[in-house]
């Protein structure tokens, strides 16, 4: 496998990545009232949609290393939670396992994110560096903000697999998550275009 990134379409690339989360939904909303027997246990129709994105989403990450030859930390750290919590919900019965699975990623990105700014380092960067490059002190303010906002969306998924019902919480993680995602990084707009590498060259 070469070290070199290959370059994929961009509608087959968000294909992999929001593709089963879609599908999870779609399923969900087909199995949400029905119950299976499996091995003389009962399982919720949540469940058993659990145990069938646990595959799908290793099978759409491992296609995505394929095309490309290479993963982001972020895809390799969401698959391996993917697999555990996504197992625990599927060995134990039990769909809280996966439902805190969006709030452990957030605090870890978060907490990752928070390491490397009192470290006066942006971990961002190293990420992002090639597709949006930014002056240093652009890097640690938007590294900032993403890093309180992920932080935000841990407590968020929190306050929502809790306080509401599972279909609520399907349809909060399937768009709401995404939406939110979407929405901040089109608030950044002007960070990016007063910190923006290509506009400190212009005006030299």
């Amino acid at each position: 496998m070469s070290d070199t990134p290959r370059h994929v379409p961009a509608w087959l690339k968000i294909g992999l990545d929001f593709g089963p989360i879609l599908l999870f939904f779609l399923a969900y909303g087909r199995m949400k009232d029905r119950v299976f027997e499996i091995g003389g246990t009962e399982y919720q129709g949540f469940i058993v949609v659990t145990a069938l994105f646990v595959p799908l989403l290793l099978l759409c990450t491992g296609i995505l290393w394929w095309l490309t030859g290479k993963l982001s930390k972020m895809q390799v750290v969401t698959a391996v939670l993917v697999v555990v919590f996504g197992s625990l919900s599927v060995w134990f019965n039990d769909e809280r396992f996966f439902k805190m699975k969006p709030t452990i990623i957030y605090v870890i990105f978060g907490a990752a994110l928070a390491i490397g700014l009192a470290r006066g380092k942006s971990y961002l960067e190293g990420l992002m560096g090639e597709a949006m490059p930014l002056k240093r002190e652009g890097w640690l303010l938007l590294t900032k903000r993403i890093m309180w906002f992920f932080f935000g969306l841990a407590v968020a998924n929190e306050l929502v697999w809790r306080l509401f019902s599972t279909e609520v919480w399907v349809s909060f993680k399937t768009f709401g998550l995404t939406a939110a995602l979407f929405l901040f990084f089109m608030t950044q707009g002007k960070l990016l275009e007063e910190y923006g590498v290509e506009e400190e060259k212009g005006s030299a």
